[in-house]
C-alpha cells in the first residue's frame, strides 16, 4: 500500500514538472528562433520534435539492445499512432481550431506518410530491419534535414529585411532547462507508470505498445497542446509530424545499424497499416479547409480508441 501511494505521488509530481518544463521550453524556444530568423514550422519539426522524442528514442533503443525488440518497435509504432490520432486530436479539441498552411501538408505531412510506407514495405518483404534498411532510413532522414535547411534559407532570403532582435543568452539557458525538465519529468513518469503496471500485473506487450508508448509521448502531448492553446499551431503540427519522422527513421534506423530487428506478425499486418491509415486520415482532414477543427479532433481521438480497443483484443 505504501509503494502504491509513493508511486502515485511520484506520478503527480512528474506531471507537474513536465507541464512547467514544456511551458518554459516553448516560450523560450520561440524567442530564440525569432532572433535567429528560424520559422515556427522548422523549429517544430527539428528542435521541438527531436527534443520531445528523446524519451521514446531512448526507450526503444534500450528495449532493442536488451533483447526485447518487439517492445522497442511497439514503443515507436504505438507512439506514432498516438501522436497523430491522440495528441493532435486532443490539441484540436482544446484549441478549438488549428490553422494549417500548405507547407505542413506538402512537406512534413507527406514525409510522415512516406516514412511509414517505407518502413512497412521494408518489414513486409523481409520481416526485419537490417543494416541495409537502416542505411536507407538514416539517409532518408538526412535528405529530410537537407530539405528543411534549404527551405529555411529561402525563408531567410524572403525575410532578410525583417528586423531581428539579438539572442538573449537567458532564453538559450531556459530552453536547455526546459529540455532537462522534460526529460526528468518524463523519466519519472515512465518509472512510476511501469511500476504501477507491474503492481497490477499488466503484461509486457501492453506495457510496450500501449503504456510505454503513451507515457514516453508525454513531452509531445504537453508541448503540442500547450503550443496549440497559445496559438502556435505550426509549432504544434511540426512537433508531431517531425517526431513521427524521427521516431521511425532514427529511433529504429540507428539501433538497426548494430543489430537486426525482427518484427512480429501483428506489427506487419495490423499496427503498420493502422499507422499509414491514420496518417492518410490526418492529411485528408488537414487538406479540408486548411485547418483542424474540434470535431475533427474528436474524430481522430475516436479513431485511436477504436485502434487500441481492437489491438488489446488481439493481446488477450
Amino acid at each position: 500500500m505504501e509503494n502504491l501511494v509513493l508511486l502515485i505521488v511520484i506520478f503527480v509530481v512528474a506531471v507537474i514538472i513536465a507541464i512547467k518544463s514544456a511551458e518554459i521550453f516553448i516560450d523560450n524556444l520561440v524567442d530564440v528562433g525569432s532572433a535567429l530568423g528560424i520559422s515556427e514550422i522548422v523549429l517544430g519539426v527539428t528542435a521541438s520534435a527531436i527534443g520531445s522524442s528523446l524519451l521514446e528514442f531512448g526507450s526503444a533503443m534500450t528495449a532493442i539492445f536488451t533483447g526485447t525488440p518487439e517492445v522497442g518497435l511497439g514503443v515507436v509504432l504505438g507512439a506514432n499512432i498516438w501522436n497523430i490520432a491522440g495528441i493532435l486530436g486532443i490539441a484540436a479539441i482544446f484549441a478549438g481550431t488549428m490553422k494549417i498552411n500548405s507547407r505542413e501538408i506538402t512537406r512534413d505531412g507527406i514525409m510522415a506518410l512516406l516514412t511509414a510506407v517505407i518502413f512497412m514495405i521494408s518489414i513486409y518483404f523481409t520481416g526485419k530491419v537490417d543494416i541495409i534498411i537502416s542505411a536507407v532510413m538514416i539517409s532518408a532522414y538526412g535528405i529530410y534535414l537537407w530539405i528543411l535547411i534549404k527551405d529555411q534559407e529561402n525563408d531567410s532570403l524572403e525575410n532578410k529585411d525583417k528586423e531581428r532582435t539579438p539572442i538573449n543568452p537567458k532564453n538559450v539557458m531556459w530552453v536547455i532547462v526546459g529540455i532537462i525538465g522534460l526529460v526528468l519529468g518524463c523519466r519519472l513518469l515512465v518509472y512510476s507508470s511501469l511500476e504501477l503496471a507491474s503492481l497490477f500485473n499488466v503484461s509486457g506487450m501492453i506495457i510496450g505498445l500501449v503504456i510505454l508508448a503513451l507515457v514516453t509521448t508525454v513531452p509531445e502531448l504537453i508541448v503540442t497542446v500547450t503550443s496549440a492553446v497559445k496559438g502556435l499551431h505550426q509549432l504544434a503540427f511540426g512537433t508531431i509530424l517531425g517526431s513521427n519522422v524521427f521516431n521511425i527513421l532514427i529511433g529504429v534506423g540507428v539501433p538497426a545499424v548494430f543489430t537486426n530487428i525482427h518484427v512480429e506478425e501483428m506489427a506487419i499486418t495490423f499496427d503498420g497499416p493502422a499507422l499509414i491509415f491514420i496518417t492518410i486520415l490526418l492529411l485528408i482532414l488537414m487538406k479540408r479547409g486548411m485547418k483542424l477543427t474540434r470535431y475533427e479532433g474528436i474524430a481522430l481521438l475516436s479513431t485511436y480508441v477504436i485502434y487500441i480497443g481492437t489491438r488489446l483484443r488481439f493481446m488477450v
